[in-house]
């Protein structure tokens, strides 16, 4: 009997935390698993699939550790030692061969997603893509718009179904910029232009961040993702042109400064190689 309440208590207590983190998931939007793009939508299928294949291996591992912990206990005096399951074939074809066909499908999928869902491949689409520069500062970002002639800070608008071509670059220590609802993250470093290739399939607002520590002000280093449809990105193309102020050169040294929380800022854009001449700022000689 008291055997019995033992085992029962044991699955009473795995079947809760089962339980508790089925609830907590559905009552918590984890953005990387509610994508809203194409790539966001390929991302999440691979971690789904990464982590089936290697449960195969991880549940009977924990399975079998409970069992066996509880079998041989020292106070089982009837448990019987077999020695000779050292050498067991059929034990050995298990925990070599299953381990190894499973890595061998990880392999495969590793190759081909990462050759699909390369951030500096284009993306295919009918609609012209939209080129936004991305450069991290301390502690917020700014968005440059070169073919609208306009700039943001903690704000970036695209229209729904098109390509986004971003090209990243920081003016601060190096960072990492991350819309999880529709991409992966990609670092930003002074000096070098990485690119992210991204696509929103629906009109929404998504959280961006900074996915790498950056000193004081990181967790205040978030900023807006708009999806709006095509004649919505236009009107707020208008409107930023015609109700914002120059972004000069003498505006962006202001800007660059350290300062946390900022709140969403649009310029028009007075410098149009602004993007280049931050990648030209470390890569200068020196005098």
């Amino acid at each position: 009997m008291k055997k019995a309440f033992k085992i029962a208590l044991i699955l009473l207590v795995l079947i809760g935390a089962v339980a508790a983190s089925i609830v907590f998931i559905s009552n918590h939007n984890i953005d990387v698993l509610e994508p809203k793009g194409m790539i966001g939508i390929k991302e999440r299928d691979l971690i789904y699939t990464a982590s089936l294949l290697m449960l195969i291996v991880v549940v009977p591992v924990f399975i079998l550790t409970w069992f066996l912990a509880w079998r041989y206990r020292e106070s089982n005096l009837k448990a019987k030692h077999a020695p000779d399951w050292e050498h067991n074939q059929i034990a050995e074809y298990c925990w070599w061969g299953v381990p190894l066909v499973i890595i061998a499908i990880l392999a495969v999928i590793t190759w081909k997603s990462s050759h699909e869902l390369n951030p500096f491949k284009p993306l295919e689409s009918d609609k012209k893509p939209i080129t936004i520069q991305v450069v991290a500062l301390q502690w917020k970002w700014l968005f440059i718009y070169p073919e609208q002639g306009i700039a943001t800070v903690s704000f970036v608008e695209f229209p729904e179904q098109t390509p986004i071509n971003f090209e990243i670059t920081a003016d601060a220590p190096m960072n990492s910029f991350w819309i999880p609802q529709l991409g992966g993250q990609i670092y930003a470093m002074p000096a070098m232009r990485t690119k992210l290739h991204l696509i929103a399939d629906e009109v929404g607002t998504f959280k961006g961040v900074s996915a790498n520590l950056s000193g004081e002000g990181f967790s205040g280093m978030t900023f807006t993702a708009q999806a709006s449809l095509d004649a919505e990105f236009t009107q707020w193309v208008q409107s930023v042109k015609q109700s914002s102020p120059p972004l000069t050169l003498t505006e962006y040294n202001r800007l660059v400064e350290p300062s946390q929380n900022n709140p969403v800022t649009t310029y028009v854009l007075a410098e149009s190689d602004l993007f280049d001449q931050i990648l030209m700022k470390y890569m200068m000689p020196s005098q």
